[in-house]
């Protein structure tokens, strides 16, 4: 389980919190999705999960264990994180790539074996992206590299799995692919806690919705709980309707057209 208990995060010479007392639980077994207007605060969830950004007040809890105790590594083994924005510094052959993600198990003087190797193979395989294996990272398409990055996670085997915007650039059939792998992960026993723009998508897909709107809880709960015409309107700020997914009865969100001023 990944536990937010009243996380308050403030940015430096900011007037105001970027989350304020922000609680969740994101359970293994369950998809866990946090979605929200730009600027609502949930890359900074993500930010203070990994130590890159101080939460001034509450607690961030990984299977009972208090983030703050945890080095580096240590958090890594209990948790795969993909963030929003990652470029490597220089060209990297995938599988090598991917191989980054067994590091918090090989430490500073044992180098990849059988296992490692294994671990690699079976989540480039998962990810759908085994026949890049041996492309470089700069040869990819945006979409590919968002997937041989969720390679990486996998590879790294941990019970909790963090996704900041895991869809990015990528196209219908691949968004809808990568959600299935997630859900399959979850029903696996994973933790799987995912930010996303994606309200129709996320809403086929999760058990779980917290909306963020100005640092703050707007609407937590199912789907159909979140998903109502009046919150989400207030939101964001534009006028909508909240209908049905007509392949699984979902809700789904359709954004409307303003009438021309006269």
């Amino acid at each position: 389980m990944i536990s937010f208990d009243r996380v308050t995060v403030r940015y430096p010479r900011a007037a105001r919190d970027a989350v304020h007392e922000i609680s969740l639980d994101a359970l293994g077994g369950r998809v866990t999705a946090v979605v929200g207007p730009n600027g609502s605060g949930k890359s900074t969830l993500v930010r203070a999960l990994l130590h890159r950004q101080l939460a001034v007040g509450g607690e961030i809890r990984v299977h009972e264990r208090p983030t703050s105790a945890l080095d580096a590594r240590a958090l890594a083994r209990l948790v795969a994180i993909v963030p929003q924005r990652e470029e490597p510094l220089f060209p990297l052959n995938v599988r090598d790539f991917v191989l980054l993600g067994r590091y918090p198990h090989l430490g500073a003087w044992r180098g990849a074996g059988p296992v490692d190797r294994r671990a690699v193979a079976d989540a480039l395989a998962r990810c759908e992206v085994d026949a890049l294996a041996d492309r470089m990272s700069d040869a990819l398409s945006g979409g590919e590299w968002q997937r041989v990055r969720l390679a990486r996670a996998l590879a790294q085997g941990a019970d909790a799995l963090v996704l900041d915007e895991p869809t990015a650039f990528q196209d219908v059939g691949h968004e809808m692919a990568t959600f299935e792998l997630l859900a399959s992960l979850a029903r696996d026993g994973r933790v799987v806690l995912l930010v996303s723009h994606q309200l129709n998508l996320v809403a086929r897909f999760a058990d779980e919705m917290v909306l963020l709107h100005e640092g703050r809880v707007a609407a937590q709960g199912t789907p159909d709980e979140v998903m109502r015409g009046d919150v989400l309107e207030r939101v964001y700020e534009w006028p909508l309707v909240v209908s049905r997914d007509p392949a699984i009865g979902a809700p789904a969100l359709i954004p409307l057209r303003r009438s021309p001023r006269s």
